[in-house]
């Protein structure tokens, strides 16, 4: 699950959906179940019915066949295309228009207007790079594997935040995330293209990179423990 996220306002978000995120996960730690799996390979589409789910591998056990360059296009175009993109997109120019944030487009209709399109791009440019060209060309896995509740609840964070330098090989072998990391940085590069004067220079790029790595991290830890809160919350329901 990736996000581009360019200014540490957007960063705050993600810490506050991180931490949530994590309280909630301690509460069910105290009493989950190991053995609570879901049989879906790759779990919900859709962690509580709006964030888009399709790139996380739920089932650790399970084995799980490497994605064909198609397969790697179509999650891109899932993940990208999803009615939650320009819901983000449009919430993210709303955070930026308050102060003239980055991008600086200044204020007013056309300005908001400038900076959802820029945000679209954002999304649309990393997740092209990351999930289907480079992926695709470097023989890497854009999905992200659950290791499940069988591991400490703190081993699992640092597994989940991990995984924004670390993945896997269409063989299964880990390695670097080349392809996150660079695509990354070749989407915040053609940023430079479309934002204003004032927002492209060494210090604004760098703070770009920054936060989209921090928030990328923190967006890993909600798809390790949503199986567990789901099972948590539909096991609630089916005993009342």
């Amino acid at each position: 699950m990736k996000r581009c996220i360019k200014h540490p306002r957007f960063l705050k978000v993600s810490v506050l959906l991180a931490l949530g995120s994590i309280s909630s996960c301690i509460l069910l730690s105290q009493n989950a179940d190991p053995d609570a799996q879901v049989s879906s390979p790759t779990g919900d589409e859709h962690i509580l019915g709006i964030i888009p789910n399709y790139e996380t591998v739920s089932d650790p056990h399970k084995p799980v066949s490497a994605l064909t360059v198609r397969q790697k296009f179509n999650l891109f175009a899932k993940e990208t295309f999803d009615p939650f993109t320009p819901a983000s997109a449009a919430a993210g120019a709303a955070i930026s228009q308050t102060d003239n944030d980055d991008p600086k487009y200044g204020y007013g209709g056309s300005a908001y207007a400038q900076r959802f399109g820029a945000a679209l791009a954002d999304i649309t440019s990393q997740n092209f790079f990351s999930d289907a060209v480079l992926a695709s060309l470097l023989h890497e896995d854009p999905r992200y594997f659950r290791i499940g509740p069988e591991f400490p609840f703190w081993h699992r964070v640092g597994h989940a935040m991990s995984r924004v330098a670390v993945t896997r090989t269409d063989s299964g072998k880990t390695t670097f995330n080349y392809a996150g990391i660079l695509g990354m940085s070749m989407g915040i590069g053609l940023s430079n293209a479309y934002y204003p004067a004032a927002s492209v220079n060494g210090a604004e790029v760098a703070k770009r990179f920054g936060t989209s790595l921090a928030a990328s991290a923190l967006f890993n830890i909600l798809p390790e423990f949503w199986p567990d809160i789901r099972q948590k919350i539909f096991h609630h329901k089916a005993k009342s």
